[in-house]
């Protein structure tokens, strides 16, 4: 156990405060039997909450601390055990039911759960904003179900989601196809590239793409793939490649995410626990949630 210090603030006590009126709501999402590739990302958001004894409530370089910020943990959902077909109606009718609240942060999972969250924002889905940070671009033909390899054209081809509402930010060299490229582009999907994004500021591209997507959009959904980190940093993600973002990239785009008023949820996605190499994975995983909080004081 950690030595209790009264003036060193642990982000797990900060979780615990089991607010009645939250600014930010936490919600386990432990979905993985949509994807692809075998995971046992259902494990993760027990996991990441485990982990955030590590953690304080203070970003020594940023000089923000979240820890006035009202907090409710709203536990697991019980979708671990349904399949891809039933998990996307269950995740959807539980979310739909959360009080409103300023920002929901949900712990997958993998990222099947993005589409059904996504979808919910706003009654009218042509004012629904999303931006995904992300190797892939997620949109694979609906022909094996709705896997967590197609919750973007899912959300477009069936959902009716406007193509030109996407943004995806840190896409990698090798981990797409040339025709779902073709297939975005053609969708008007803003795509940027990890290389792109870097030499132009990854906090700058999403504070353009925020700022783009508010101007039309009513809400913003923000997902964050956690296999847009450099395989080096996330070896528990399946999808991760070298050459992705670095943990400090991903924190700051994050940071720019959460503290924009229009951001009303977003997920953090696609770690397979049972495969995490000395909780490395995870700890960025909980960094970059711990980072959401943080971004979010900062809202006017």
């Amino acid at each position: 156990m950690p030595i209790e210090d009264p003036f060193w603030p642990r982000a797990d006590a900060w979780l615990a405060q089991d607010s009645d009126t939250p600014d930010i709501r936490v919600v386990g999402v432990p979905s993985s039997k949509a994807s692809l590739s075998p995971s046992r990302a259902d494990l993760t958001p027990l996991e990441v909450r485990d982990r955030f004894s590590r953690f304080s409530t203070y970003h020594g370089e940023w000089d923000i601390d979240f820890g006035e910020v009202r907090v409710r943990d709203e536990g697991n959902w019980p979708v671990s055990e349904l399949d891809m077909e039933e998990m996307p109606a269950l995740v959807e009718k539980l979310a739909r039911e959360l009080p409103e609240t300023d920002l929901i942060l949900y712990l997958g999972g993998d990222n099947a759960i993005t589409r059904p969250l996504a979808r919910i924002g706003y009654e009218d889905i042509e004012r629904i904003g999303v931006i995904t940070f992300d190797a892939h671009h997620d949109v694979r033909t609906m022909d094996l179900g709705p896997a967590n390899g197609t919750p973007i054209r899912g959300l477009i081809d069936e959902d009716g989601l406007p193509g030109v509402n996407v943004t995806q930010i840190g896409i990698h060299s090798f981990a797409n196809s040339v025709t779902y490229r073709r297939w975005c582009e053609d969708k008007g999907i803003s795509v940027v590239t990890v290389e792109q994004a870097r030499t132009a500021g990854v906090s700058a591209v999403v504070g353009q793409e925020l700022e783009r997507l508010a101007s039309y959009c009513k809400t913003i959904y923000v997902d964050v793939d956690v296999d847009v980190l450099d395989a080096a940093y996330a070896p528990a993600c399946p999808g991760a490649r070298p050459g992705g973002l670095t943990v400090r990239e991903l924190a700051e785009a994050v940071r720019t995410a959460a503290a924009h008023p229009s951001v009303g949820a977003m997920d953090f996605v696609e770690v397979d626990a049972g495969k995490d190499q000395n909780g490395l994975t995870l700890d960025a995983m909980t960094h970059l949630v711990l980072s959401a909080a943080a971004g979010f004081t900062e809202r006017n």
